[in-house]
């Protein structure tokens, strides 16, 4: 994994997650196949194999580059911006 620039930017430490799963999906009455935190913010979203893609959608409303995986055992991060793991 390399750094971006982004990475740098994140607060520390790491957000507390908002809730436990995608509340989008949750207020529509979708499923999420994996989900995904916010490192800015601790927003929770789906990921882009989810119906909604609300991690997405996240990111291109408030331009928060950086989330990771929030599954178990996952500990992965991705960069909207850089379109790469960092």
């Amino acid at each position: 994994m390399s750094e971006c620039p982004h990475v740098g930017e994140l607060p520390r430490p790491e957000p507390a997650p908002l809730t436990d799963t995608c509340p989008e999906c949750l207020a529509v009455g979708s499923h999420p196949v994996q989900l995904r935190l916010c490192l800015v913010c601790g927003h929770v979203g789906c990921c882009d194999s989810s119906p909604m893609r609300h991690a997405s959608a996240h990111f291109r409303e408030t331009g928060h580059a950086v989330m990771r995986s929030f599954e178990p055992g996952q500990v992965w991060r991705w960069c909207f911006v850089d379109g790469s793991i960092v």
